[in-house]
């Protein structure tokens, strides 16, 4: 089995700025070039030349950017408070969805089964799944002190190369679709799991559904 992963950071994405106005592929909208670079990508893993493949043992700066840059970080119980409130919003915004919202210590883990975000074997996203990745988007602009990991898992069917690679393409169509929402790409980090990450015996219909997902975790920034 193939237990390797693949981190793609987004922090490549943010030195480039283009005035032009451009239309984003997922909603059919004009707006700023800036804004849709990510998306832009599509599910070509590096189109644009500009995304890094990270080895897992490379250390994570993006706290360290994004510190430095004056977001500021979280101390003591306001990193607490900060993750109530925002779970408590994305519960909210994401009730009926069928995107799941759970709490693990300070982060948030939001579950999305394939079966809503994408077509059958494919890593476009849906455009019926736009409005709950909005609403996530809208979330997250608003409480911007967290790291952003985007993970994509696929069940045992077909072989680990073709798992590892839908697995990565499918996390970063969700990572794009929110980066192209306003999302800060420095905060952001996508990772495809193939079939080596399963929550669910693959050895049923029903274990292999909830196999199939994007997970997006929230993690706070702190000192």
């Amino acid at each position: 089995m193939n237990r390797k992963m693949k981190a793609i950071s987004l922090l490549a994405l943010l030195p480039f700025t283009i005035a032009a106005c451009t239309t984003n592929p997922y909603t059919n909208e004009q707006q700023p070039a800036k804004a849709t670079l990510g998306a832009g990508i599509g599910a070509g893993l590096g189109a644009l030349g500009g995304l890094l493949v990270a080895k897992t043992t490379e250390a994570d700066t993006r706290k360290s950017v994004l510190i430095g840059a004056g977001l500021g970080a979280l101390t003591g119980a306001g990193v607490g408070v900060y993750m109530d409130q925002q779970e408590a919003e994305l519960r909210q915004q994401l009730q009926g969805t069928g995107v799941s919202v759970t709490r693990v210590g300070n982060s948030l883990v939001l579950n999305m089964p394939s079966n809503i975000t994408f077509a059958v074997n494919q890593s476009a996203v849906n455009p019926s799944f736009y409005p709950p990745l909005n609403s996530v988007a809208l979330v997250l602009k608003k409480y911007d002190k967290t790291l952003i990991d985007v993970a994509g898992h696929t069940d045992s069917d077909g072989s680990d190369a073709h798992n590892q690679t839908l697995s990565e393409q499918r996390a970063l169509s969700v990572a794009n679709y929110v980066n192209s929402q306003g999302i800060d790409g420095r905060r952001m980090r996508v990772a495809g799991y193939g079939e080596s990450q399963p929550v669910a015996s693959n050895a049923t219909e029903t274990g292999k559904a909830q196999n199939r997902r994007v997970e997006i975790q929230i993690a706070p920034i702190t000192q």
